[in-house]
């Protein structure tokens, strides 16, 4: 990631009157965007936003979490702060992080929801990066604004996530959605872009031998992305639907570990247990590398011996680039549509999460505002 002054992220700044924008301007420039977004005109819908009210409208349909989860019609319109921006929020993903949140991942109370496509007052359509840094921290003047110190995080820490009619995010964060993507399509985009976090963070070379731990929504999308690579992609699961789908997409399936045992150059653990960790370790040859992408509720108990003894490197990966993550759907490189099991209205949003919380589930999105059209629509302007 580069650092350095934009002149175009500069005016921008200025226009929103925010220091914390400024200091975005100063701090952010990523390397994966390719040309610099117009934040002079993000910016201009800044100065348009609400500052509470929608209309008449003053409260919203949310799913919150308190501790249980419920449907609510009477949720506060979030106010952006100095530099946010107001998302009326269309479609949003259930997460194997939204389940364990519910379980008590992350002590999180409110909104839920992380993965969305929403639309801004113009009608124009947008996904949101989930971080929200305050661009002063040493980590930030580093670069690395997914770690902020002061961050908050859209569903997940300190900040009312997606699964309502309205959330707020930072206008550096939002990424405008491509005509030729659906709605549908681009609540993937959060994962996808999580999914090739891994080849960002490690390279992975065409001859390496990988294994991913687990058949589920983030393993499927890591094993398309790895094969674009060229590697040799195999795929440990136990569900004969899941797995059927990764063979007809040209990745071989394992289901009996001891077919692996000390094999991989790369263990991938997108199991979403503390059981995967283990699976990875054993089929890792000495010297090769371990990439955590598992996040759930509880402790983690492991013995670091092996870990020496073979000199395992391990590697956590989280959030990852939306921009590219954006070109690989417009360009039809990856496949979600076979990922979504099922679709509820906001109003069944305590339903949608018990399916999605069924054994052999994939993607289960929530309905706020159903697609004005296929791909290409411009979703309905909105008056504020």
């Amino acid at each position: 990631m580069r650092r350095g002054l934009c002149a175009q992220w500069a005016e921008g700044a200025k226009l929103c009157c925010s220091p914390l924008s400024q200091a975005y301007a100063r701090i952010w420039h990523r390397k994966d965007l390719g040309a610099t977004p117009n934040l002079s005109k993000i910016a201009t819908l800044v100065a348009r936003q609400p500052q509470r009210r929608v209309g008449d409208k003053c409260e919203m349909k949310a799913l919150v979490f308190d501790g249980r989860l419920s449907c609510r019609d009477d949720y506060p319109v979030p106010t952006p702060a100095p530099g946010e921006v107001l998302v009326r929020v269309h479609r949003a993903g259930i997460c194997n992080t939204d389940i364990e949140i519910t379980k008590g991942y992350m002590d999180y109370r409110g909104v839920l929801g992380h993965e969305f496509v929403g639309s801004l007052p113009d009608g124009s359509r947008v996904v949101g990066e989930i971080n929200a840094a305050d661009g002063t921290c040493d980590t930030c003047r580093r670069g690395d604004v997914t770690h902020c110190r002061q961050r908050s995080v859209l569903g997940i820490l300190k900040r009312d996530g997606a699964m309502a009619e309205y959330l707020t995010l930072p206008a550096r964060n939002l990424h405008r959605v491509p005509s030729a993507v659906s709605d549908t399509q681009a609540v993937f985009v959060e994962p996808l872009a999580a999914a090739l976090e891994t080849t960002d963070r490690i390279h992975i070379r065409p001859s390496q031998r990988v294994a991913i731990i687990g058949d589920g929504k983030l393993g499927i999308l890591v094993a398309q992305v790895l094969q674009l690579t060229g590697c040799h992609v195999n795929v440990f699961g136990r569900h004969t639907r899941k797995l059927a789908m990764l063979q007809r997409r040209g990745s071989p399936t394992l289901d009996t570990p001891a077919e692996g045992y000390g094999r991989f150059d790369v263990v991938i653990d997108c199991s979403g247990h503390a059981g995967g960790f283990e699976l990875a370790r054993s089929l890792l040859r000495p010297r090769g590398t371990l990439v955590l992408k598992s996040t759930f509720h509880g402790i983690q108990e492991v013995s670091m011996v092996p870990f020496v003894i073979d000199e395992i490197t391990v590697v956590g990966s989280r959030c990852g680039p939306f921009e590219p993550a954006l070109r690989l759907l417009e360009r039809r490189l990856i496949e979600v549509e076979t990922l979504l099991d099922a679709e509820y209205p906001i109003e069944q949003g305590v339903e949608a999460f018990k399916r999605a919380m069924t054994p052999g589930t994939l993607k289960v999105q929530i309905v706020l505002l159903p697609s004005p059209g296929g791909k290409g629509s411009k979703a309905p302007g909105w008056v504020s």
